[in-house]
């Protein structure tokens, strides 16, 4: 890592603020981390690598922490979910976040699809009448609000209905012997299926019902044929 060093003496020398802007140019100071080392003062070129890493850890936990492979099935044989589903989970942890939630729950998963909002699931929620701006109202009077001055984990636990629509859409993946991904489709037709989750309940008042749900099996997956014709 590349340092440029100062003396006490050389410190004195740049005087004024013009002559410290100039010098501080010089050494493209906008890429550059000062501290003081006695009575020398380091600058430092920060590690851009360090942001990246972060990045890449993040989308770690994320694949991490969704479901793909049920007990006793081979793992050639498991499903991978789609990068819209990966995305998907990733806004429901930061909706889940935003309201300061200690939980990702069913509601957050159903936010986090409409957040991505480009998969088919989301078109068809927004299609009926399903917005991420109602579904947020919805939430609050439903589950109420945090407190304020509670903050959410990074990575907020899912609840146990969560879980089990996760679960169900690599079950059905898996059930249905088709090749391919895990999509968003699975995902919300899994929290259709948790008929007493926060999720289903929302859904329901905002007008879906079962027989709009399945239209919306007739497509599972949908986005692998999106995803394919960009």
């Amino acid at each position: 890592m590349a340092a440029h060093t100062l003396t006490s003496s050389s410190l004195s020398s740049i005087a004024s603020s013009s002559e410290l802007r100039k010098f501080l140019q010089s050494t493209n100071s906008s890429n550059l981390a000062t501290s003081f080392i006695g009575n020398q003062l380091a600058i430092r070129k920060p590690n851009p690598n360090r942001f990246i890493l972060k990045r890449q850890s993040t989308n770690m936990t994320v694949s991490f922490s969704l479901p793909t492979r049920p007990e006793g099935v081979p793992d050639e044989k498991s499903p991978k979910w789609s990068a819209r589903a990966i995305k998907s989970f990733t806004m429901a942890e930061l909706e889940a976040r935003k309201l300061k939630y200690p939980n990702t729950g069913t509601e957050a998963l159903l936010m986090g699809i409409l957040v991505e909002g480009t998969s088919h699931a989301a078109k068809f929620l927004r299609a009926n009448g399903i917005t991420l701006f109602k579904v947020r109202d919805e939430t609050v009077k439903l589950l109420g609000k945090s407190d304020m001055y509670y903050f959410s984990p990074e990575h907020p636990p899912l609840t146990e209905p969560a879980q089990k629509a996760l679960d169900w859409a690599v079950d059905q993946k898996l059930k249905s012997g088709e090749d391919g991904e895990v999509t968003v489709t699975y995902l919300l037709l899994g929290l259709w299926e948790q008929k007493e989750s926060a999720a289903h309940q929302i859904m329901a008042d905002l007008g879906l019902n079962d027989e709009k749900v399945k239209e919306l099996s007739k497509f599972m997956d949908k986005d692998i044929v999106l995803a394919h014709h960009k």
